[in-house]
C-alpha cells in the first residue's frame, strides 16, 4: 500500500459529473492531489489515447506519468492502493451490489444528466454559458459565447450516443422522478445507499447528481421541489473528509432496508433490460438497439462499453462464492435485476 503524502494528479472540470464523483471520494478517502482544469492543461502531461474526463496520471515503473481514464477501474486501483476509509465493502455480495449501484449511477443516471442537459432550452442556455466560463478563464462576452455555441453544438448531436430522443426522452424523465423519490425515501432514515458509510454506488450516483440536482435548471427544480434531502445530500457527499467510517455502518446484505430494494426495483426497472437488449445488439453487430422499457418504445445506437459493463458485472457474481451468491440472489429477487445474472 502506497502513503497518502503522495499527490494524485488529475485533470477535470467542474461540469463533468465523473470529476466531481472523483473529487468526493478523493477527499472521503483523504487522498492528497491536484485537480488540472481541463482547458488549462499543462503541456508536460501526456495526453490519453481517449480524451476522457476526468483523466488520472499514474507513475509507470520508471516514475513516468501515465494517463488513465473511465471512473470505476480508477476507484478499485485506488482501493488496492491506498489503505484505510474504504468505499468498497468487505462483503462480496454487498460489494456486489454496490458494484450495480454505482453501475447504474455512471452509466443510466448519465442518460438522464445529458437529456436534460441539452434536450431543454432553459439548460441549453444554461450550460452553454457556464461551461465555458468555468474553464476558459479571462475571455471576451464574444469569445465566451461563441465556446459556450461550440459546446453546445458538439453535444447536442451527442444525445443519439446515450440514447435520448424523442421516443426514449418521457422513460429517462419518468425514471428520473422514480429515483429521487425513491432516494428521498431512503433518506429519510439512512445517510448512504448500503448503510451509515458511502460506497462506491453513493459516489457514481451523487457524481451525476452535481449537474441534475444543482445545476441543470430543469431537473434541479424537479429535484427541489420532490427531494430536498437529496439535493441537501449531494452537497454534503462533496466533501466527507470528517467521517469517521466503522466496517459496522455496513448494512447486512442479507437484511436489506425496504428502502435500497425499491431503489434497486428501479435499476431492474429500466437500466437491467437495457443492459440486455444492448449487450444483444452488439453482440448481433446491429446497427440500433430496439427495445421496450418500461412499457415504451426504446430506441438508440449501441453502445459497446455498456456491453462491457454488463460481463464486469456478471464475472463478478461468478466470482462470488455459493454462499454470497445466495445472498445476493435474495435481495435482488423482485426487483427485476436478476435478468441480469
Amino acid at each position: 500500500m502506497q502513503q497518502t503524502s503522495e499527490r494524485l494528479t488529475l485533470m477535470g472540470v467542474p461540469g463533468s459529473p465523473y470529476t466531481r464523483k472523483m473529487l468526493a471520494l478523493l477527499r472521503y478517502r483523504r487522498l492528497p492531489y491536484r485537480l488540472i482544469l481541463a482547458s488549462h492543461g499543462h503541456a508536460d502531461l501526456p495526453r490519453p489515447k481517449v480524451s476522457l474526463l476526468p483523466t488520472f496520471y499514474f507513475p509507470d515503473d520508471s516514475g513516468d506519468l501515465q494517463p488513465v481514464t473511465d471512473s470505476t477501474p480508477i476507484l478499485r486501483r485506488l482501493e488496492r492502493e491506498y489503505s484505510g476509509r474504504a468505499a468498497r465493502p468487505a462483503d462480496p455480495a454487498l460489494a456486489f451490489l454496490d458494484s450495480l449501484l454505482e453501475d447504474y449511477g455512471d452509466e443510466w443516471l448519465t442518460k438522464a444528466m445529458f437529456h436534460y442537459r441539452w434536450a431543454f432550452d432553459d439548460d441549453i442556455a444554461r450550460a452553454s454559458a457556464i461551461l465555458p466560463a468555468w474553464t476558459r478563464g479571462r475571455t471576451s462576452d464574444e469569445q465566451l459565447n461563441a465556446f459556450g455555441a461550440e459546446i453546445a453544438g458538439r453535444q447536442i448531436p451527442r444525445l443519439r450516443y446515450v440514447g435520448s430522443n424523442p421516443t426514449t426522452g418521457p422513460t429517462i424523465e419518468q425514471s428520473y422522478i422514480r429515483f429521487i423519490d425513491a432516494m428521498e425515501a431512503h433518506l429519510r432514515d439512512h445517510p448512504f445507499l448500503l448503510g451509515a458509510r458511502p460506497g462506491a454506488g453513493d459516489f457514481g450516483c451523487q457524481g451525476q447528481l452535481t449537474q441534475l440536482a444543482q445545476f441543470d435548471p430543469t431537473p434541479m427544480a424537479l429535484t427541489l421541489s420532490r427531494a430536498p434531502r437529496v439535493f441537501a445530500w449531494v452537497s454534503a457527499v462533496e466533501d466527507l473528509s470528517g467521517l469517521e467510517p466503522q466496517e459496522s455502518d455496513w448494512f447486512d446484505p442479507a437484511n436489506l432496508p425496504k428502502t435500497v430494494t425499491a431503489i434497486l426495483a428501479e435499476v431492474g426497472r429500466v437500466y437491467a433490460p437495457l443492459l440486455l437488449a444492448n449487450a444483444a445488439a452488439v453482440r448481433a453487430g446491429a446497427e440500433q438497439v430496439e427495445t421496450v422499457i418500461d412499457g415504451r418504445p426504446w430506441a438508440q445506437q449501441p453502445f459497446v462499453y455498456q456491453a462491457k459493463c454488463l460481463q464486469w458485472l456478471r464475472e463478478e457474481y461468478a466470482a462470488l462464492d455459493p454462499a454470497a451468491k445466495l445472498t445476493v440472489d435474495a435481495a435482488l429477487a423482485g426487483t427485476g435485476c436478476e435478468i441480469l445474472l
